[in-house]
């Protein structure tokens, strides 16, 4: 269990999100076409997991763009944008957005998706949305770097999950 707020207030999340050194859980969401995505989807790429409440506020809107800058350059590295939004909405945002390097997954088909990674919020106004969180997982599915963003209304560190995804790209796969 994790504690983050909202707003100021204290807000409880399900689960606990995965460290570095896991194993990163395996995971069924639905991507925009419908389609179911897992992990294996993603096999030999490092993948930037952004979990956000809703790509319909300003923060997670703000947090997509940010990211989709710095890994339309990152040959070998997915950036998985994963939301409770519905498909429609997440495709229309990206379009909109023009976001070419988001891969946008949703979890309302999938529900221990969230307990499973910790960011489930069991409390509060946002109840049974994501909690915002960043995992970094390498070609090997494991997780060499995790951020639970305490604010959900704050921005996640940057630099610190690119800088790790970069740095997975170099690593021997083991």
């Amino acid at each position: 269990m994790v504690f983050t707020s909202f707003k100021g207030s204290p807000v409880q999340t399900a689960g606990m999100l995965p460290v570095a050194g896991q194993e990163a859980p395996p995971f069924s969401l639905t991507r925009v076409d419908l389609s179911e995505a897992t992990l294996e989807t993603y096999a030999g790429k490092v993948k930037i997991l952004s979990f956000v409440p809703s790509l319909d506020t300003s923060v997670c809107a703000l947090s997509a763009r940010r990211f989709n800058e710095a890994v339309v350059s990152m040959s070998g590295v997915v950036l998985l944008n994963i939301s409770a939004d519905l498909p429609f909405a997440q495709k229309r945002f990206c379009q909109s957005e023009k976001l070419s390097a988001v891969e946008p997954l949703s979890s309302f088909r999938a529900p221990g998706f969230g307990k499973a990674y910790g960011v489930l919020i069991q409390d509060g106004p946002l109840t049974g949305l994501l909690a915002r969180a960043v995992l970094v997982v390498d070609r090997a599915n494991r997780v060499v770097y995790s951020q639970g963003v305490s604010e959900i209304t704050n921005e996640p560190d940057y630099f610190s999950a690119l800088a790790s995804a970069q740095a997975a790209l170099f690593a021997p796969v083991s």
